[in-house]
């Protein structure tokens, strides 16, 4: 049986130890002196072995974006950010009308759980129609609507949606999170300028996630526009205050100050934050013009800087990195120590998904996804599930 020896990031703490895998599962964990000599047939790493990194908003890379709706651009992407460590990804969606929206669906059926050459896609986000239009940022308008508008239960199909996003405040998302309930779907909230208080009516209806903590989401600052006193809190303040709701950061570097991002991990922990890209098309790419969503709408971004712009420079319009750049700036950022910030991107999106008793550590009985990074945190090879995917 395959055998690999050195440091290894757990759950709770780090420690040396001997990890065995057989037939895609991890069978046993020896744990073992720094100085130990592993035995014949034990391969050592003289750097650390982590659980490979679970990205739940991801919409592409290395010049593809799961909206194209064909192989192609699904194994791409999976490609792609196997490079940067993640071994699982949620295959996320963008604004975009029905029919679209339903050929992405369409083919990420037929290619879940299904080997890929990268990451594999244990289902998707289904991330917008339905959204603010006030707070869509560089999403495109053309499929904008209200849940009230649209037949969304033909899109909560459980055998392919693990997560769906709405704005809480939207005529309709009451209906449309009642639906996700009874489907077995995961709801998030997201791309919303709603209160605190409809954040709250929100976790009654069964929200239990929010997206990308300070983007396109409303505050103190930004309710006081429409409401002179009392002062109100918004998304981002029910986000941190609601002990039921775990969100995510894009810690890209860009996105987000190290202020934030340690303000993020000191409220929520790395039991209740998780890391994720928000990657589009351009990651991997050179800078330039990219298509941010489905090629057909054409909506314009820039890659510039080691982030994605709107094309006037005046806002952000996604990621281009991946959850390597994300571990090591979130390391760099708070000083946790390095097993919880692999946590916050392994274990705790696979909680957030519904699929941590499968994935998302190094325990026996679980998939053999790890990576192994060097001594500045790069990623050096990718394993899913007992097999190699990528060797720098």
């Amino acid at each position: 049986m395959p055998s690999l020896h050195g440091l290894l990031l757990l759950p709770d703490r780090e420690q040396y130890g001997i990890l065995r895998h057989e037939n895609g599962l991890i069978i046993s964990i020896e744990f073992t002196g720094p100085d130990s000599l592993p035995g014949s047939g034990c391969r050592s790493w003289n750097g650390v072995i982590s659980p490979g990194f679970f990205d739940l908003h991801v919409h592409g890379g290395g010049s593809h974006d799961f909206m194209d709706g064909t192989t192609e651009a699904f194994l791409g992407v999976c490609r792609s950010h196997a490079r940067h460590g993640t071994t699982r990804l949620l295959a996320t969606s963008t604004v975009a009308p029905d029919r679209l929206i339903h050929r992405f669906l369409n083919k990420a059926k037929s290619l879940v759980n299904q080997p890929t050459g990268g990451a594999r896609i244990p289902g998707v986000h289904l991330y917008g129609p339905f959204f603010a239009p006030s707070a869509k940022g560089c999403h495109p308008s053309d499929g904008l609507v209200n849940p009230s508008e649209c037949e969304f239960r033909s899109m909560l199909d459980p055998a392919v949606v693990r997560t769906a996003s709405v704005a809480p405040e939207l005529p309709g998302a009451e209906e449309f999170a009642k639906a996700c309930m009874e489907s077995g779907v995961r709801l998030n909230l997201g791309h919303s300028h709603a209160t605190f208080h409809q954040v709250e009516q929100a976790v009654a209806w069964g929200a239990r996630h929010v997206d990308h903590l300070f983007c396109a989401m409303s505050d103190r600052a930004r309710l006081r526009q429409l409401q002179t006193y009392p002062m109100r809190g918004g998304v981002m303040e029910a986000t941190l205050c609601l002990d039921a709701l775990t969100t995510e950061v894009i810690a890209d570097g860009r996105h987000l100050a190290d202020e934030l991002l340690m303000l993020a991990y000191k409220i929520k922990g790395p039991g209740n934050l998780a890391l994720v890209t928000d990657a589009m098309r351009a990651m991997d790419c050179p800078d330039g013009p990219a298509v941010f969503g489905p090629m057909e709408l054409g909506e314009v971004v820039i890659k510039r800087d080691g982030v994605g712009l709107t094309v006037d420079g005046k806002a952000l319009a996604s990621s281009v990195s991946g959850m390597d750049q994300g571990f090591r700036t979130m390391l760099r950022a708070t000083k946790a120590p390095p097993h919880l910030v692999a946590r916050m991107a392994s274990l705790t999106p696979a909680r957030v998904a519904g699929l941590d008793s499968t994935i998302g550590s190094l325990e026996v009985g679980k998939k053999a996804d790890f990576i192994l990074m060097d001594s500045e945190w790069s990623i050096r090879e990718t394993w899913v599930e007992g097999g190699l995917v990528f060797k720098a």
